[in-house]
């Protein structure tokens, strides 16, 4: 294998060092994604919030981008942002773990917050902490914060006139029907896909090749959101700065995310749900999986829990 090393091939063109205006030029295209930065500079000298990167990426485009929006008390969980893949803090990093938030929760208490906010380690996926009308912190889940931003995203620019009607929202299969009920009520259609962001993106390239749907949000039920065509993937930074800003916009109608969640539920319906883990580990775990598998294939079930299957694909 032929090799150079770093300094000659950095002369002779073959390595580019990405430098800070790539950052720079990414902050800026997050900031365009704001929708209501009146809200954030209504209550920036008494709202506050929590925000911790989990030992991660997040830290420093996270803190920046509530800074540059307005954000004048954001509290960090110092003891948690350090760039440290041991993640000494926390069984696992991991924004739908309530356990990680314990130190946050600590603070928040102490310091009357109304909302914590959370990325893991890449900061693509977030996760918030929120506190009901007892003062009590409840972690929301995914779809939850979904349909939060969903509502929030619709509503304003239905607000501002600039909601559009080829707008999109997309989902993936296994996330909330809680977002096609807000989508609908808004006139907005509602895309399904298969789990996994990269479904996401690739209707994102296509509406941008055939110009024939305006996307709007995009996201999953395991902490995933995409507001913007930035990118193509989920994106912590820009849900993180939508979030907080929500967060300041239900706070100028005297409400907290909570009590904004009962209120969506109140409009469109209450949504259960509930997330099985099944591990199977080593050989004998790959033998049955397979085996399972290949007995839904060749035996397709007719029925599931008495609920009778149409259409298998």
């Amino acid at each position: 294998i032929e090799y150079d090393d770093l300094d000659t091939a950095i002369s002779k063109g073959d390595v580019t060092i990405v430098g800070p205006e790539l950052n720079e030029k990414f902050l800026e295209v997050v900031k365009t994604q704001q929708l209501n930065p009146k809200a954030v500079a209504e209550v920036a000298d008494t709202f506050k919030l929590i925000y911790t990167p989990f030992h991660g990426t997040g830290s420093r485009p996270v803190k920046e981008i509530l800074k540059r929006i307005g954000f004048k008390n954001v509290l960090v969980v110092k003891e948690q942002d350090t760039e440290d893949g041991n993640f000494p803090t926390v069984k696992s990093p991991n924004p739908e773990n309530k356990e990680g938030f314990t130190i946050a929760i600590e603070m928040a208490k102490e310091n009357d917050v109304d909302v914590i906010i959370g990325t893991d380690p890449d900061c693509d996926r977030v996760g918030i902490v929120v506190r009901d009308a007892d003062g009590v912190y409840r972690t929301l889940t995914g779809n939850q914060t979904g349909a939060l931003l969903v509502e929030y995203i619709l509503r304003s620019k239905q607000e501002q006139g600039t909601l559009p009607k080829d707008g999109v929202v997309i989902k993936t299969i296994v996330t909330t029907e809680l977002a096609a009920e807000i989508a609908k009520s808004y006139g907005i259609e509602t895309m399904n896909v298969f789990t996994g962001f990269k479904y996401i993106g690739e209707k994102m390239t296509e509406f941008a090749e055939k110009k024939n749907h305006t996307y709007l949000i995009g996201f999953e039920e395991s902490y995933g959101y995409l507001i913007g065509t930035h990118a193509r993937d989920k994106d912590g930074v820009v849900a993180s700065m939508l979030i907080a800003e929500m967060a300041a916009y239900y706070k100028t109608k005297g409400m907290s995310l909570y009590e904004a969640m009962q209120e969506v539920y109140k409009k469109y319906g209450y949504f259960a749900e509930q997330t099985n883990a099944y591990t199977m580990p080593g050989k004998d775990g790959m033998e049955r999986r397979a085996s399972i598998l290949a007995g839904l294939r060749d035996n397709k079930p007719v029925a599931v829990n008495g609920v009778n299957i149409a259409k298998t694909t």
